[in-house]
C-alpha cells in the first residue's frame, strides 16, 4: 500500500514540477527509449538471476505491495498454541508430542490455530524441532546451533530477491545512457535538419537518461528496499518459534518460554504481555 504511494508521489512531483517549469508532457512520451530500456533490463534481469529466483519474485514484490503478513493478533495465536504445546510436554513429557508432530495437519491441537496450520514453512520448522526432541535431542546450544543455520538459509534465499530487484536498479541509469546514445547516434544522422527538429530530436534522446534514472531511484530501489523489509518482518514468524523452542528445551516453564518468544518480536507487532496472558487462559489443554 505505502509503496504505491511512493510512487504515485515521485510521479507526482516529477511530473507536476515539470509541467510548473514550462515543460510539456508530450516530449516525454518516447516509447521506444522505454523500450530499450526496461526491455535491456528485463532481458538482464533474466539473465542474471536462476530461475527459482525469478519465480520468488513475484511473491517479493507482493510481500512489499501489501507489507508484512503477521499482525499482532497472527503472533498472539502463535504464542498460544506454543503455551499449550509446551504444557502439555511439562505435564505429560516431550514424547506426548509425537502425535502432533508427525502428523501436524491431522492434529487436534494444532487446527485450533488456522493461522499457524496454513503456514507450511512454519509448521515444517516447529515439528521438525519438536520431533528431535522426542526421540531425546535436548542438547540446546546443539539446536541452537541447527536452528540458526536453517534460518540463515531461508535469509539467505529470501535476500536473493531483494538483491536481485536491487541489481535491476543499479543497470536503469546505464541502460538510460544506452538509450540516449542510441538517440544522439540518430540526430547525428539528421544533422542537416533545421535546429527546431534537431532539438526535437535530443530532447528525446535525453529522455533515456532521465528515465533510466527515475526508473532506477524513483521505483526499482526503493521496491527492493520495501521488499526486504517485509521480508525481514516476516522472518520474525520463525525467529518466535526459535526462541520458544530453545527455552523450553532449557527447562522454562511454558509461560517464561512463550515469553522468550514474545521478545523475539517487533515491537509494532509484540503483543503486550498482559495480552498474551489473556489469550492463553482462553486456550483449552491439549491431550
Amino acid at each position: 500500500m505505502f509503496v504505491i504511494i511512493g510512487w504515485v508521489l515521485v510521479t507526482a512531483c516529477v511530473l507536476g514540477g515539470y509541467v510548473a517549469l514550462g515543460g510539456k508532457l508530450k516530449v516525454l512520451y518516447q516509447p521506444f527509449e522505454l523500450v530499450i530500456i526496461g526491455g535491456s533490463g528485463v532481458g538482464a534481469f533474466i539473465t542474471a538471476n536462476p530461475l527459482p529466483v525469478l519465480k520468488k519474485c513475484g511473491a517479493g514484490v507482493g510481500a512489499a505491495l501489501k507489507g508484512p503478513k503477521n499482525k499482532k493478533d497472527d503472533y498472539l495465536e502463535l504464542l498460544s498454541m506454543m503455551y499449550v504445546l509446551f504444557k502439555l510436554a511439562k505435564s505429560k513429557g516431550n514424547l506426548a508430542l509425537e502425535t502432533h508432530v508427525e502428523n501436524p495437519h491431522e492434529s487436534e491441537l494444532f487446527a485450533q490455530f488456522p493461522k499457524f496450520n496454513g503456514n507450511h514453512h512454519a509448521v515444517e520448522f516447529l515439528c521438525d524441532y519438536l520431533r528431535m526432541l522426542t526421540i531425546g535431542v535436548d542438547d540446546a546450544m546443539q539446536l541452537e546451533n541447527l536452528m540458526d543455520a536453517e534460518l540463515e538459509t531461508h535469509h539467505a534465499e529470501d535476500h536473493q530477491v531483494s538483491a536481485a530487484v536491487q541489481t535491476l536498479a543499479d543497470s536503469f541509469p546505464a541502460l538510460g545512457i544506452v538509450a540516449a546514445v542510441l538517440g544522439i547516434i540518430k540526430t547525428m544522422g539528421s544533422i542537416t535538419e533545421p535546429p527546431e527538429v534537431l532539438g526535437k530530436l535530443i530532447g528525446g534522446a535525453l529522455v533515456g537518461t532521465f528515465l533510466g534514472i527515475l526508473l532506477s531511484y524513483g521505483f526499482f530501489a526503493p521496491l527492493a528496499s520495501a521488499i526486504g523489509a517485509a521480508q525481514g518482518a516476516n522472518s520474525k514468524y520463525m525467529e518466535c518459534i526459535r526462541a520458544g523452542i530453545l527455552a523450553h528445551v532449557n527447562g522454562s516453564a511454558p509461560q517464561v518460554s512463550i515469553e522468550f518468544a514474545r521478545k523475539a518480536l517487533l515491537s509494532e507487532t509484540r503483543p503486550t504481555f498482559a495480552e498474551v496472558e489473556e489469550a492463553i487462559e482462553s486456550v483449552p489443554a491439549a491431550t
